[in-house]
């Protein structure tokens, strides 16, 4: 990698636990509509292609996609709601911000959550730390796409060219190759390593301060 200014987060199962609260929510939904629910630890390989994603996944087979549509706001209504109930960062995340933001690094979130959710989140979390953050809104493509990262970039007055991708599955492989940027992928997330490695993961990070130190290495 090239020397790092800038680090980009995904947000849920990289610097937030958010799974019990997005389970939850999609559970809350489901029973809405007559459906069963389903316990985290299925739920853990529908998250990170945004929430429309994990509906349609999480339905019967045979649902109708308008349903499926129906059903979004009312997520969207409840997780807005429900959002902080159990969700936390990941031991460590806390001092990685801090350490990375005092040794003049520029910090940002990108994720396929509703952007008013991400934004929330960060305030609550991140806001002394991370200076931008992005969700799924419209104008801006969900990840893969690589949009979040280059209005990131934008925003924070880098390149791709001096900025680290660090997420946790393999959307977030994607989108940083979509974007130019190399990817730190993390093992305390939504996926396994084996599973990173099958989609091409190359650097992995056991812990926060692995990041770090991976990073430093190319000063």
């Amino acid at each position: 990698m090239n020397k790092i200014t800038t680090v980009i987060f995904d947000m849920d199962g990289t610097v937030l636990n958010t799974l019990d609260d997005l389970t939850a929510s999609v559970n809350h939904v489901l029973a809405e509509y007559g459906f069963a629910g389903h316990d985290a630890s299925e739920y853990r390989k529908y998250f990170g292609n945004g929430i429309r994603y994990a509906l349609g996944c999480a339905v019967p087979n045979g649902t109708d996609q308008r349903v499926i549509d129906e059903m979004f706001p009312v997520f969207k209504e409840y997780y807005d709601a429900h959002c902080l109930d159990s969700t936390r960062p990941y031991d460590g995340i806390m001092k990685l911000m801090r350490d990375l933001r005092g040794q003049g690094y520029k910090l940002a979130i990108v994720s396929n959550k509703i952007d008013s959710a991400v934004k929330e989140l960060n305030t609550r979390f991140f806001s002394e730390y991370v200076s931008v953050a992005i969700g799924e809104r419209v104008g801006i493509n969900r990840k893969p796409e690589p949009d979040t990262v280059i209005q990131a970039l934008k925003e924070l007055n880098s390149t791709k060219d001096e900025a680290v991708y660090v997420g946790d599955s393999e959307v977030d492989l994607k989108t940083a190759a979509n974007a130019g940027l190399p990817c730190i992928s993390v093992l305390w997330g939504f996926r396994d390593k084996e599973m990173l490695q099958e989609q091409g993961a190359k650097i992995f990070a056991d812990t926060p301060e692995d990041v770090l130190d991976i990073i430093k290495k190319t000063d």
